[in-house]
């Protein structure tokens, strides 16, 4: 019986522990705001999410720009110049932001950065990208407040490597095990719901090796219900009012 009660106890606590929202591309989908824009960032602050996620590429002379896609209204960044990109707007009016623009904003607020860096073509200029961000990140005085996702295991990689000790980093592409990232440092498993709906045994299996879940991007009543009651830690999703309301106790 006494087994019993602390196998139900431990069941509770898995339900019931810290689950915590984080913005995809920041809380765009309300007034004012657009996909990865500074209004974005400053609104999943407004309603207080644990998180908010944004796109980093780099053009060809080194800048490094935040969008999702590799173009930007027909212009591919990874090679074009600043100059080309610079005056362009987001669908809310405000102008193509730069990571150091982004970084500079979340300083005032409490909101965790979710720094995605996009793969590459080239993997110089990848490694390049790499660099760039975890020292402007450093001098702006945010690595206790950043985390680094990324499709890229190269990527991944190089994040781990440069980013100081402890700094959360995790892959986002979906075909390795808990214990294959655990074996390269990764802070836990960060995956879409179709991948951790195939596999859900990783979510124990991650918790069992200290490890966190993010799942991503979970937009339907169903999905958040499935992502709440197995416990994962972190759930992205574009709804995150409605999400924190379902997390309410």
């Amino acid at each position: 019986m006494r087994r019993l009660m602390m196998l139900l106890l431990a069941i509770a606590f898995v339900t019931a522990s810290a689950q915590e929202v984080i913005c995809h591309r920041g809380y765009w989908d309300a007034d004012g705001s657009a996909q990865n824009s500074i209004r974005s960032l400053v609104k999943a602050d407004s309603i207080g999410a644990w998180g908010s996620e944004f796109d980093v590429w780099m053009t060809a002379d080194g800048v490094l720009v935040v969008n999702h896609d590799a173009t930007f209204e027909g212009v591919t960044i990874e090679t074009a110049k600043w100059k080309q990109l610079k005056d362009k707007r987001l669908k809310n009016g405000e102008p193509l932001p730069t990571l150091e623009q982004m970084l500079e904003c979340g300083k005032g607020l409490k909101t965790r950065l979710i720094v995605e860096m996009k793969p590459h073509t080239s993997r110089e200029q990848e490694l390049e990208a790499a660099r760039k961000i975890v020292k402007m990140v450093k001098k702006m005085g945010l690595e206790d407040r950043v985390e680094y996702i990324t499709f890229s295991l190269q990527g991944m990689k190089n994040l781990k490597e440069l980013a100081p000790d402890g700094t959360p980093v995790y892959y986002l592409n979906g075909e390795l095990s808990p214990l294959q990232l655990a074996e390269f440092g990764m802070a836990g498993i960060d995956y879409s719901i179709k991948v951790m709906r195939e596999h859900p045994q990783w979510i124990d299996e991650a918790h069992s090796l200290g490890m966190k879940v993010n799942v991503w991007t979970v937009n339907s009543d169903r999905d958040m219900e499935w992502c709440i009651n197995y416990g994962v830690d972190y759930i992205t999703t574009n709804a995150p009012e409605k999400l924190q309301h379902k997390l309410l106790p």
